[in-house]
């Protein structure tokens, strides 16, 4: 395996239009549309020559969203600024800013959909 394993990732909502107000307010950006056929998707800003993975949030007949078995930590100047944007934008706040030692900071959310989301930054 290669180091940074993950390559994509999908967030799953039930509610595409809430979902990307959620994410565009809370991570202060704009999420795309994809040209992925006959599935809406709305992809985080990326770029192939960067490290990290990209993504995309969507909507599936049958599949549900919530749950927490896989956590997506979104890199930030300082988590604890988007962690304060979550309520605003309809979600909440699971855990505050908190260090985690030599590796940063975190804060854990929900979003409007059910999931719980990560902030990550190193200060």
């Amino acid at each position: 395996m290669k180091p940074n394993p993950v390559g994509w990732f999908e967030i799953y909502v039930q509610d595409l239009s809430r979902a990307r107000r959620f994410y565009e307010t809370v991570l202060a950006t704009k999420l795309d549309r994809l040209d992925a056929g006959d599935l809406e998707m709305w992809a985080f800003p990326m770029s192939p020559d960067s490290p990290g993975a990209g993504g995309t949030i969507l909507s599936v007949p049958g599949v549900p969203s919530g749950g927490t078995g896989t956590l997506v930590y979104f890199s930030c100047e300082d988590c604890g600024v988007e962690a304060g944007r979550v309520s605003a934008a309809g979600g909440r706040v699971h855990r505050e800013k908190m260090s985690i030692g030599p590796y940063g900071f975190i804060a854990l959310g929900y979003d409007t959909e059910g999931n719980m989301f990560g902030l990550h930054s190193t200060k």
